[in-house]
């Protein structure tokens, strides 16, 4: 009997992952990249002779990378070298005032009683158990788990459990949760930026998002080579395992015979034959036809509003001066209401941002060096790409913006002679067609947004999804816990498909 092919289009985080765990159970496996490198949104950008991590900048979530190399017969550990983070980020604001969280909950505890006073700290202490808690009650039922809907993940969770259900309050507010904890502003602040880690706003996002403090309290690391190294070893990993992988190969089509998914065609020409079809794109990309009409039937449950945030970013080499970084660092706004409203109601870029500033040459603990380092700025925007809603002007005047507001809070950054490469929402649309530059799929606004999301499976039969645009989530841990899923689904399908149909040509499909 001959291997059962799987395509997958696109080498994300959950396009690799699926592919890895595939090829590793033995399916005989295709990926198809329109990049010349793995990664997808986990890209790199060559400055001179400098890698700057120009996408995700945070690995939290080890234990599903552990387990995701355990499970294709490798070491995640001996495969990457990964190291924690004694400070998770350092955080500043425009009267002077600096807050370093780090991995050690007592430090930050007693950090927060420096900075706010006792009351703080008692207030944070019960914010991190109660993120723990739904860290907890979420973690099997959720993440690790299919696409739940509320009734289904109740059941999971289980009737004499129910309270603890309740408790990870899904139809409070994120940010009206804090205040339950936080009188000081700034850390409603600081704690409700959890929200734009999945591209929302605290002031619409569930308080479920206080999960990602407990996430972020178990581990943040660095890898070395940066981020990218793992997309570079889930690709070696799947090849080994005997996957093939083509770059710079776009799909235009999503074959189907028969009202099933049977293979890819490529924009050479090219047709890949397949049993099922493993979708790592956004699920946009579906409706808007992207990969021919006939998939279009799948797009009935990827229909999404409204999109998550965009960016603006500068990737460079450049000399810091004025500001004692640490990895990661954010400059908050003044009024960050107006900032949010200002992205999602008015629909432009903020005049005063928050600012994220990855030093990636640095290992969290203070440093100073008169050298030039790698640097990665970043502040939010309206999803509108391809739209040409944002003039150059526009975001000529936020990097002016953005860079003056640095120099007013103490940080100067001086470029190198390269400079700074950029990127807005209409470049990001053209890198992941049909986003409108949206970074982290639907926007995660309402109690009914965490089962919106699309599962594994699609509408049409033999066409699958991964990434992080579907269910659990956006970054890097998210779909690659997406891709696990995905490959599980396939597995079970195609085997209990082709035991049940004794002699059915491959997939319901033509076999010239």
């Amino acid at each position: 009997m001959r291997k059962r092919r799987v395509a997958v289009i696109g080498a994300g985080i959950g396009g690799m992952v699926g592919a890895l765990l595939l090829a590793a159970r033995g399916f005989d496996v295709t990926v198809l990249e329109s990049a010349a490198t793995p990664g997808g949104k986990l890209r790199q950008i060559a400055i001179g002779s400098s890698r700057i991590d120009a996408g995700p900048t945070v690995l939290t979530m080890r234990w599903a990378f552990d387990e995701i190399f355990e499970e294709a017969g490798a070491s995640f550990a001996e495969r990457v070298a990964i190291a924690p983070l004694p400070i998770l980020a350092r955080h500043a604001w425009s009267d002077g005032s600096q807050l370093d969280l780090h991995a050690d909950i007592d430090q930050s505890a007693e950090a927060i009683g420096r900075f706010a006073g006792r009351r703080e700290a008692e207030g944070f202490r019960a914010f991190s158990q109660r993120a723990r808690a739904i860290y907890k009650t979420l973690e099997t039922p959720f993440l690790r788990g299919s696409r739940p809907n509320l009734f289904s993940l109740t059941a999971r969770v289980g009737l004499s459990r129910i309270s603890e259900l309740w408790r990870i309050s899904p139809f409070a507010t994120l940010d009206g949760a804090l205040g339950q904890h936080f009188r000081d502003p700034r850390l409603r602040q600081l704690f409700g930026r959890y929200a734009t880690y999945c591209g929302s706003s605290p002031f619409l996002a569930p308080a479920t998002l206080m999960l990602i403090a407990h996430v972020e309290q178990c581990g943040v690391w660095t890898l070395e080579g940066g981020m990218f190294r793992l997309a570079e070893a889930l690709a070696d990993l799947a090849r080994e395992r005997g996957a093939a992988i083509h770059y710079g190969k776009r799909v235009t089509r999503i074959l189907v015979e028969k009202g099933r998914a049977c293979g890819v065609v490529a924009e050479d020409g090219e047709r890949f034959t397949a049993d099922a079809v493993l979708f790592n794109g956004d699920c946009a990309a579906l409706a808007a036809r992207t990969i021919g009409p006939e998939a279009a039937k799948a797009a009935a449950e990827t229909q999404r509003s409204p999109d998550s945030l965009s960016a603006v970013t500068w990737a460079m080499v450049g000399r810091p001066e004025g500001f004692d970084l640490s990895r990661h660092n954010v400059f908050f706004s003044d009024d960050y209401r107006a900032e949010f409203d200002e992205l999602l109601r008015d629909v432009k870029l903020p005049r005063e941002p928050t600012i994220y500033v990855c030093a990636q040459d640095r290992t969290g603990a203070s440093q100073t060096s008169e050298a030039s380092e790698s640097l990665f700025c970043l502040v939010n925007a309206p999803p509108v790409g391809g739209q040409h809603r944002l003039s150059a002007k526009e975001i000529d005047a936020c990097e002016r913006a953005t860079f003056l507001r640095l120099e007013r809070m103490g940080l100067t950054i001086r470029p190198g002679p390269s400079g700074a490469t950029r990127a807005g929402p209409d470049d990001f649309e053209a890198m992941f067609p049909a986003t409108r530059g949206a970074l982290y799929g639907p926007a995660s606004h309402g109690w009914r947004a965490s089962f919106a999301r699309p599962g594994s499976r699609t509408h049409l039969p033999g066409l699958y999804l991964a990434g992080g645009s579907v269910h659990p989530g956006p970054g890097a841990p998210m779909a690659a816990l997406s891709g696990r899923l995905a490959a599980a689904r396939i597995a079970a399908d195609l085997t209990s498909r082709f035991q049940s149909v004794r002699g059915a040509t491959l997939g319901g499909m033509s076999t010239r």
